[in-house]
């Protein structure tokens, strides 16, 4: 286990650093266009922040019966379907981040598996989807501990070096990472064992790994967004990808998504909750920041915007009805009748022509 960590004196020089070799910023307004949701779950059932990230999971066998996973920070998980209704709910604690991987070798079977950060017992929560049922159910060998105060931020990352599957998660309040192997045990069940740990510097949440590249962006709140090395036994070069500028971000940073585009790349997508919208930053091209975009009202359908947004989640794989993927994100306010909090999903095709995205 290797572990790394940034203090204070070290972060400010990293910051420096980082800025002297990004692009100069860009001037005047950020680019902000607006498109509306297409779909929206059930409200929660508690008040205030409650809902928060979410995945999505494409059934090879039936797209149509894809599932999408969203966090309920004060209950457990809800299981959706594309319609975004509810067809699972595992009421396991005060789930609050949540992430997935397929080809996990469990028991001799290739399953999908769910992580997610569990508030109430300060663990790892780990899923199997059962394929026939499109279901979840648990396969940790007993309660995961985090070792943190409050575990917060998750995301995954399947290994193209060695095929090991791994998780990121942090403690909340001290930007404190681990990253953690995951084992399967004779039994089909799942420990887990840590590989590194290192510190960001300050309160993250967001965060996506991208298998392809090995690259992981870290979202820090109040600074901006950083690119790690996934492999475990990187060192700790890591580099600042955008700093919060008021422009292309607005504090605080929170969820962070991939969308692949073809040829391997694509964009980061990332939550500028501070101004009510979306930010995407063009990895063929150093990051460069493309535009931003926020979800508004949709009045005839019902269905409003999405504001103060935590997770989000992009996914360029085809599904019925959504040719080029969807984009989903938490919805901090429900409106439209004002209800609790739930999710919000948007064909990409509206924001790719909204911004001129490449394919």
């Amino acid at each position: 286990m290797t572990k790394f960590t940034h203090g204070s004196a070290a972060v400010i020089a990293l910051l420096m650093a980082a800025c002297a070799q990004q692009p100069e910023e860009e001037t005047g307004t950020a680019v902000k266009v607006s498109v509306t949701a297409d779909m929206e779950t059930p409200a929660v059932e508690t008040e205030g922040d409650a809902a928060d990230d979410m995945a999505i999971w494409v059934n090879p066998a039936d797209p149509e019966k894809s599932r999408i996973i969203g966090t309920q920070k004060k209950s457990g998980l809800y299981v959706y379907d594309l319609k975004g209704e509810i067809v699972q709910f595992l009421p396991d604690g005060r789930m609050n981040n949540v992430d997935l991987r397929d080809g996990f070798d469990l028991a001799g079977k290739q399953v999908t598996i769910v992580a997610s950060t569990n508030r109430t017992d300060l663990s790892i929560s780990l899923y199997a989807i059962d394929p026939e049922t499109m279901e979840l159910y648990d396969v940790a060998n007993g309660v995961q501990a985090t070792g943190f105060e409050d575990p917060y931020g998750l995301c995954m990352y399947h290994s193209a070096v060695d095929g090991s599957f791994y998780i990121f998660a942090n403690d909340k309040d001290f930007g404190d990472y681990k990253q953690w192997r995951l084992v399967a045990t004779p039994e089909g069940k799942i420990q887990l064992e840590v590989a590194r740990e290192f510190t960001v510097g300050d309160q993250t949440e967001g965060c996506v790994a991208d298998d392809t590249t090995g690259e992981l962006y870290i979202g820090e709140e109040n600074t901006g967004i950083w690119k790690y090395v996934a492999e475990p036994t990187s060192d700790e070069h890591r580099q600042l990808i955008r700093l919060i500028d008021n422009n292309s971000l607005t504090a605080d940073v929170e969820g962070l998504a991939l969308y692949h585009t073809k040829g391997g790349k694509g964009y980061l997508v990332a939550s500028s909750q501070g101004s009510n919208s979306y930010a995407l930053f063009d990895r063929d091209n150093n990051y460069d920041y493309v535009g931003s975009f926020k979800v508004v009202d949709d009045p005839e359908k019902g269905i409003d915007g999405a504001q103060e947004t935590d997770g989000l989640e992009a996914l360029s794989t085809p599904l019925p009805g959504y040719p080029q993927g969807v984009f989903m994100a938490q919805d901090g306010f429900n409106t439209l009748p004002k209800e609790n909090q739930n999710f919000k999903l948007v064909d990409w095709r509206k924001i790719s022509d909204a911004l001129k995205l490449r394919p």
